[in-house]
């Protein structure tokens, strides 16, 4: 089984949802960044998704978009993300971890070569925001061949014809988007997901994990009580844009790990 597969896996046995988090690559340096990646597992995190920055990140909000400005202000390429990824996996071999982020980046790189070498740094998975199914060949399909896993987000206005097309050939998990616009905006009601989570399992087998707007270890574990895993982006990068420096960024992003990693497993 792939590391997602084992990691879902062994947390339906515990009964408890993963938490999923969050962090841009190279924000707000490469060194600060890789510190904060190698911490996190440590910290309670279960998956971990790696942001590639870019410059039009048109489905993040303003915590995100800053912290790909600030990763691209100081050099932070798709070079630089893979080389992270692999320093990260020297010293960690089971938490999964998922790059995140847009197809332009990936275009430019190579789609063969960007496969090629994810795959080697030990990526296990991708969310392409901008890459609809009807474009499965130009990277999802050679991708999942690889054995890397494509992760579909799915949304409130994705209605019932359309979302077994959006989940046709999706992999290792699903992630429902659970507001409709950007990231760290607003946050859904309880209802609201419980609905989501119903429609879900109708069309998928797949691990449903939910984002956008939870930002507390209670609203953590309120999400936790119903999907199989918790998303937190925007929290974790505003403890790194708040920050007096580069230690307390540091502190600030895995000290709320471990508060968010505690409302998760308690929450059942």
């Amino acid at each position: 089984m792939s590391r997602l597969q084992t990691r879902f896996a062994e947390l339906k046995q515990e009964n408890r949802a993963a938490l999923v988090t969050f962090i841009t690559a190279g924000d707000p340096d490469y060194a600060t960044s890789l510190e904060i990646l190698k911490g996190l597992p440590a910290a309670g995190a279960d998956v971990i998704e790696l942001g590639m920055p870019f410059t039009d990140p048109m489905a993040d909000g303003p915590a995100i978009q800053l912290a790909n400005i600030r990763a691209l202000g100081n050099g932070q390429n798709l070079v630089k993300t893979l080389e992270m990824v692999r320093e990260f996996r020297k010293g960690e071999q089971n938490t999964p971890l998922v790059l995140m982020g847009y197809f332009n980046p990936i275009h430019h790189y190579g789609v063969d070569r960007f496969i090629a070498d994810a795959k080697e740094a030990g990526v296990d998975g991708l969310i392409v925001v901008d890459l609809p199914p009807e474009h499965n060949a130009d990277l999802c399909d050679p991708a999942q061949a690889a054995g890397i896993d494509f992760i579909r987000l799915t949304t409130p206005t994705t209605d019932d014809k359309r979302l077994p097309v959006v989940l046709d050939g999706s992999s290792g998990f699903v992630y429902y988007v659970s507001v409709a616009g950007v990231t760290g905006a607003g946050s859904a009601t309880v209802e609201h997901v419980q609905e989501a989570v119903a429609r879900l399992r109708r069309h998928t087998d797949l691990p449903l994990c939910i984002g956008f707007g939870i930002r507390t270890p209670e609203h953590a574990a309120t999400i936790a009580r119903l999907a199989d895993g918790v998303v937190v982006g925007s929290a974790l990068i505003d403890q790194i844009a708040n920050a007096s420096d580069k230690p307390q960024a540091v502190k600030g992003v895995l000290d709320l790990c471990s508060a968010l990693a505690e409302g998760v497993r308690t929450a059942r």
